[in-house]
């Protein structure tokens, strides 16, 4: 493993008030479980089907029909539990919460209020090069997707979109270890990178698979120490949720608006209401869209159409023995099997087809060069052509052909720029299209010297100022590759001419 420092957090202090303020944020993540089918029906959950086209009749609540569990979703609400190294709960159970809105035809809403599948864990967030925080779990929990509202195809109606209704959702809660804006977006981009990592959820967050409710709560300096200390929630303010954020920068901008709301508030002298609110970005604001309600206000109870969910310890251990290499741990590998820095090794593991692209690149050749020309020529060049590695036109194998040409010594650094191109525009083999364009580096050690005696002959003045001064001898090495088209060996240039010059 990394040699890591995980530090306390560090709380995001906000400038420009009366008194010094501290952010305690507590965060909700609803990750649409990657199944084909909802969570008690059979129904596809294909994105950008035809609106109410993916709606049974167990989803419409139809009189009579019945849920029936998706066991492939239990079992990876049961892998995202293992992945963030949390408690499985081998009893579990749903209930039934319930309010009234127009996408939710049942009346209520089925989730796991008081038994979730998932106890307490963790997830490591990295801040900084050998500095991580741990934010602890609370509980992960399985519940119904509603549908969707829709207000504003027509001046006059709304619409609504059954299609969502009955995905399942797992609701990742953590505690309020989040001190700061930035440290909130880091978790989420954490825990979804985690999430593609098991092939539990996608993470698409503009598709709403991947969405946040950010609790934002402000104290002053000491008092989460001591809520930390006696685990008594009265020593944190008020705390206000954000509902249904999406993006990462979105989420920073509304954390950073919601505290400066909540401290003129209290330092004009009055109280902040908990409530749930929506984030507007085009005017840079959050605004009510309803009161808080407490767990009573939903009248939740066991729901009677479902019995108790029980797995089997057994079943448990057989998903964590197919569990895939987690980020973590793919990245200390990297450090240590092929010497890469943190932060390369950061940067390859993002996401798991960058880490397995790099992994074929690396086999057998220098691990430092493949991630240098991973990371530095094709990452560059993808993002020139707004392109991801999925869709890139040079494969592992050639770009890996690429490097072994390098390190053969068939050619130069500045050849293998010019082949990359020619590869990335046109594919082929690297080595056929080195031998078939006359690429490869010139080695033979007299014809090299031969450039080098005539360059020193035609400029006997330029020889005495490089006998003066030696950094000069520069010079003759540039004049040698340019008169061998680049492809003389630069070293055994340097050399040679070194050697000519009596340096």
């Amino acid at each position: 493993m990394l040699d890591l420092t995980y530090e306390a957090p560090k709380p995001k202090v906000i400038a420009g008030a009366k008194y010094d303020w501290e952010l305690v944020i507590g965060m909700e993540v609803h990750a649409q479980v990657a199944s084909n089918a909802k969570l008690f029906s059979g129904a596809s959950t294909q994105f950008g089907n035809e609106p109410n086209s993916n709606v049974s009749f167990v989803d419409a609540a139809m009189p009579g029909m019945l849920p029936v569990i998706n066991e492939f979703c239990v079992e990876q609400a049961v892998r995202t539990g293992l992945g963030l190294k949390a408690e499985i709960n081998l009893w579990s159970a749903f209930d039934r919460k319930n309010y009234f809105y127009p996408d939710l035809p049942q009346g209520y809403q089925i989730s796991q209020l008081y038994h979730p599948i998932v106890g307490e864990g963790e997830v490591i967030v990295d801040m900084e090069p050998g500095i991580a925080r741990r934010v602890r779990i609370e509980r992960i929990h399985m519940e119904q997707d509603a549908g969707k509202s829709i207000h504003d195809m027509d001046p006059n109606m709304s619409f609504v979109d059954l299609n969502r209704t009955g995905v399942c959702l797992m609701e990742i809660v953590s505690r309020p270890d989040i001190r700061g804006p930035e440290e909130a977006a880091a978790y989420v981009g954490k825990l979804r990178q985690i999430l593609r990592y098991l092939g539990t959820c996608d993470g698409n967050m503009q598709n709403g698979n991947l969405r946040a409710d950010v609790n934002v709560s402000i104290c002053r300096p000491g008092q989460y120490e001591k809520y930390i200390e006696t685990g008594d929630f009265s020593h944190l303010g008020t705390r206000c949720e954000i509902k249904n954020m999406n993006s990462m920068r979105f989420i920073q901008q509304a954390i950073e608006v919601e505290a400066r709301r909540q401290i003129q508030i209290v330092e004009s002298g009055g109280t902040v209401d908990q409530e749930t609110r929506l984030y507007d970005p085009d005017k840079g604001e959050t605004r009510s869209m309803r009161s808080k309600e407490e767990a009573h206000d939903y009248r939740y109870f066991p729901d009677p159409d479902l019995l108790p969910l029980e797995i089997e310890q057994a079943w448990v251990d057989d998903i964590a023995a197919k569990l895939p290499e987690l980020p973590d741990a793919k990245k200390a590998r990297f450090v240590a099997d092929f010497g890469l820095s943190e932060y390369d090794a950061s940067v390859l593991t993002a996401e798991v087809v960058s880490a397995n692209f790099f992994e074929e690149v690396a086999q057998g050749r220098d691990g430092k060069m493949a991630a240098n020309w991973v990371i530095n020529e094709l990452f560059g060049r993808l993002k020139k052509d707004d392109k991801d590695i999925t869709s890139s036109p040079v494969t592992p194998a050639q770009l890996g052909g690429i490097i072994e040409l390098i390190q053969k010594g068939d050619i130069s650094g500045k050849i293998a720029k010019d082949l990359f191109e020619i590869v990335y525009t046109e594919g082929g083999d690297p080595a056929e299209i080195v031998e078939a364009r006359g690429m490869k580096q010139v080695t033979d050690t007299g014809a090299i010297e031969t450039a080098v005696d005539e360059i020193i002959a035609a400029n006997p003045a330029q020889v005495e100022k490089a006998k003066a001064n030696p950094k000069l001898a520069g010079w003759f090495v540039g004049q040698v590759m340019k008169a061998t088209g680049g492809k003389a060996n630069p070293k055994a240039v340097n050399d040679i001419v070194s050697a000519k010059l009596g340096l």
